[in-house]
């Protein structure tokens, strides 16, 4: 949905939200001349003017901190709260931007923009009938606001309400008349009621008031889609292109309008186009993987359909025609699997079964093909049915919407269900973290490291009074961290490592007194696990607990080190349980050896949520945020717990504070699990 906010304006903030800061700057530099104690309020008031410099740099995440400060020493002041919620949405996290909002609205309910503000997040979130009730209130605070108007209408196109909708239009323009968003929707609301004509008629109204409206241009190319004008639409949709080259649909719906005016390299072309643009777009590669099939290009249609099932592995009508392909191909065992896997959905699909017959018999498994046979034969004799037609001329003229998965309509285009906008497409720049790529893992375990801990945007390292003794007291060869996730180890750094423990046996082997030894053998097991020999590193620390076995350190250790092997063994086909176990055991050891120990609750956590003993770990992680409820890792990772346990609705909250504390690869899985389909 952020893609309709940027096509209809929905934060129609630009020069609002500026006249509001600077109404803030000028309002701040005279508390600074008036106020005797101006330290503490400059030093808040900074923080929050560094943060709108961050957000207007689009460093969201930045900015985000920013407000975290102010927000941690005075909750009561309702600007972080707003300009948070504001950074929020930048990244997708509509969920964080509404809970932001709410509270900035309770400590100052007299801001229209903050209603408004709160309306965005609820249209992305989908809940159009709250989100009118913002603009209810918006207005009554600023009744002479057009977009708040122009988005009221907005909602209540998305709720139905047709006949509301029309009378908030006629009034916008009525007192608006150059807003051409305004005819654009009502052609919109009119194509939803199947009134073609009128719709028509407000479009060249649209067109009349801006001929260089990208978007009214899709509009036309859509709606002559419908009537079958292939040439119209074709214009249509490449002056939509030239008035906004980056709307990756108008690319699409134009490929589509070629093939059926036999344009099939220019289609292809267009098609290519859109994926370039946008890599990840779903309908442009399964679409593409039509119109190659159609023209016989099978290996490179393979690829497209592969992609499509990647992202969605029971799209039955991408495996079909993968099946289709596989079979051309030669390619038989892989097309009997993807044919076997559409008819257990659809096992009256005589198509499908002729068509694996015949793959059964070119790999000579006659008694499989018969069965086939005698099914399809037996349907025919009972109802007279015909086979399948394959590709023809007037199949190119058909398409589906995307929800509709009748496998007889394998071979049509397909279109998004609603598409009410053409939208937009966007680049990548620094600030939308929400759209890089992240594997949807757990933060790994934390551990002993002479690595520092780099989480990106912080600065400062994890602590523990133990270790920070240790550091202080034994003086270690090398400074002992606290670590989550590692940077790789370059060759001089392995080398330096290696020296590092040999130096250590040395002293080990010359050492008289125990305690010495024991010291010397907790930082050996760290050099060990940090060039990832972790048997030896265990083998140490077996050795030092037999000396001390009041170090929670030691426990703490040990049991990473169990973890990673166990990790590993089972990555290898081999049981790890045994050591799970024993790494769960000095887990809760070192958590009564050092209780207020946030990290060793974690840890525990992890090692539950990776058995998916998924309660366990809720519990776990629960304890380690009463300790420390700004730790971003338990956040996310609590996040994806409870997700993986079905509560998506607290997973996406959890995964909010992680982004909130630092953690902003938690936007990017918040993106995926929010738009997955239940």
């Amino acid at each position: 949905m952020i893609d309709t906010k940027i096509r209809y304006e929905l934060i129609e903030m630009g020069n609002s939200r500026f006249s509001f800061f600077l109404f803030h700057i000028l309002f701040l530099c005279l508390l600074f001349s008036a106020a005797p104690d101006a330290q503490a309020q400059y030093n808040t008031n900074r923080l929050i003017i560094s943060g709108q410099i961050a957000y207007d740099n689009q460093d969201y995440v930045v900015a985000i901190q920013h407000f975290n400060n102010v927000i941690s020493g005075k909750p009561y002041l309702y600007e972080p709260w707003y300009y948070r919620g504001l950074a929020k949405l930048q990244l997708d996290d509509y969920v964080g931007a509404e809970n932001d909002f709410n509270e900035a609205i309770k400590l100052n309910p007299y801001i229209h923009q903050m209603f408004s503000a709160r309306a965005i997040s609820r249209i992305n979130l989908k809940k159009y009938t709250e989100a009118i009730d913002d603009y209810d209130r918006a207005l009554k605070l600023n009744p002479d606001e057009r977009g708040y108007w122009f988005n009221r209408a907005y909602c209540r196109f998305f709720v139905k309400d047709y006949q509301q909708t029309h009378q908030d239009l006629d009034y916008i323009v009525g007192r608006w008349s150059d807003f051409n968003n305004a005819y654009s929707l009502q052609t919109e609301v009119y194509l939803n009621e199947n009134d073609t004509a009128t719709a028509s008629k407000w479009l060249d109204k649209t067109l009349e008031h801006n001929p260089y409206d990208g978007s009214s241009w899709s509009i036309r190319g859509r709606l002559s889609m419908q009537q079958k004008k292939w040439s119209v639409a074709d214009s249509a949709f490449t002056k939509a292109i030239h008035y906004q080259p980056r709307v990756v649909n108008n690319y699409m719906y134009r490929a589509m309008v070629r093939v059926n005016l036999n344009k099939l390299r220019q289609a292809m072309d267009d098609y290519d186009k859109a994926i370039d643009m946008n890599p990840d777009n779903f309908l442009s590669h399964y679409n593409r993987g039509l119109l190659r099939q159609m023209l016989g290009d099978d290996n490179r249609a393979i690829e497209d359909f592969n992609f499509v099932l990647r992202h969605e592995p029971n799209n039955l009508l991408a495996l079909y025609n993968r099946a289709i392909l596989l079979d051309r191909t030669g390619n038989y065992r892989a097309a009997i699997n993807d044919y076997t896997r559409v008819i257990e959905h659809f096992p009256n699909f005589w198509s499908g079964l002729m068509s694996r017959a015949a793959c059964y018999r070119k790999l000579g498994m006659n008694n499989q093909a018969e069965l086939d046979e005698f099914r399809v034969l037996k349907a025919q004799m009972d109802k007279h049915l015909g086979i399948q037609n394959r590709w023809s001329k007037s199949k190119l003229r058909e398409v589906r919407k995307m929800s509709d998965v009748d496998v007889e309509k394998y071979d049509q285009w397909v279109v998004v269900d609603e598409d009410i906008v053409t939208p937009q497409y966007k680049n990548d720049y620094r600030g939308t973290v929400q759209n890089r790529t992240v594997e949807t893992d757990f933060m790994p375990l934390f551990s002993l490291s002479y690595l520092p801990y780099q989480s990106g945007i912080r600065t400062s390292q994890p602590i523990d009074h133990e270790l920070e003794a240790f550091n202080q007291h034994q003086r270690p060869l090398r400074h002992i961290f606290i670590t989550c996730k590692p940077t790789s180890i370059n060759v001089e750094m392995t080398k330096s490592f290696f020296t590092n423990i040999d130096s250590l046996t040395t002293l080990i082997s010359a050492s008289r007194d125990v305690k010495t030894a024991a010291a010397l053998l907790l930082q050996r097991a760290v050099a060990h696990a940090t060039t990832h020999n972790f048997a030896e590193a265990i083998n140490d620390l077996n050795d030092y607990i037999a000396i001390d076995s009041l170090s929670s350190l030691a426990y703490w250790q040990r049991a990473f080190c169990q973890v990673e092997l166990s990790e590993f063994n089972t990555s290898q086909g081999m049981e790890g349980r045994l050591r799970t176990a024993v790494s769960i055991s000095d887990l809760e050891t070192a958590i009564r050896l050092n209780p207020q120990n946030a990290y060793l609750y974690y840890n525990l956590a992890t090692v539950y949520a990776l058995q998916k003993e998924y309660s366990k770990a809720v519990d776990y992680y629960q304890k380690c945020l009463q300790i420390n409820p700004n730790f971003a890792e338990a956040q996310f990772n609590l996040g994806l717990t409870r997700i993986f346990a079905g509560n998506k609705e607290e997973g996406l909250k959890n995964l909010s504070k992680a982004g909130e504390a630092g953690l902003y690869d938690a936007y990017s899985i918040m993106k995926h699990y929010a738009n997955e389909k239940k």
